[in-house]
């Protein structure tokens, strides 16, 4: 079993090393791009707006069914009901294997129910279709680093920032690391 984790952490860090070198223009239809571009801005004071924007347009798979199972899923994560949580995004990935958003909050799920492994696999998943998606990566960054994977963690934090620049315990995490891996200790 830890061969099956090592062996799929190392392919989310190898994913993310290379999608990060992707741009966010060529990636993203015009809306999304737009809206992607404004969240980087550091000095966006109306950040947490176009945040919403961007996560209500990943949250659409243009399917009604498909929208009401992502939901599902999402309502019972917020009553911390892993196990209802599960099955309604094992249905959702297994019916719309395209759709980004399914795959995120699978892997919240996942890591939820303490799942490490199978929840950086999706996460690899989100990544492979959105490469933007800055949660997704601070999700792998959380992951790496408890597994001790601290430089690919930090890799996996930068990138998040560098998409959206305005994720508070990510930058914290990342400046936790940062001390770590140079051995300066507060």
């Amino acid at each position: 079993m830890m061969v099956r984790v090592r062996d799929i952490l190392n392919s989310a860090v190898a994913a993310i090393l290379t999608l990060t070198a992707t741009s966010v223009a060529a990636q993203e239809p015009d809306r999304l791009a737009e809206l992607l571009a404004q969240l980087a801005q550091p000095e966006n004071a109306g950040w947490r707006r176009v945040e919403r924007q961007v996560v209500t347009e990943w949250s659409r798979s243009g399917s009604p069914a498909m929208d009401l199972l992502l939901q599902r899923g999402r309502d019972a994560l917020r009553e911390d009901d892993a196990q209802a949580a599960l099955d309604h995004l094992t249905a959702l990935t297994d019916h719309a294997p395209d759709f980004a958003e399914g795959w995120n909050a699978q892997a919240t799920a996942l890591f939820r129910a303490g799942h490490h492994g199978p929840a950086m696999d999706a996460l690899s998943r989100v990544l492979a279709l959105n490469p933007n998606h800055f949660g997704a990566l601070a999700g792998v960054g959380t992951i790496l680093a408890e597994t001790g994977n601290k430089k690919a963690a930090l890799a996996a934090y930068q990138a998040a920032l560098a998409i959206h620049p305005h994720l508070e315990k990510v930058r914290e995490a990342a400046e936790r690391l940062e001390r770590d891996l140079s051995g300066q200790h507060i």
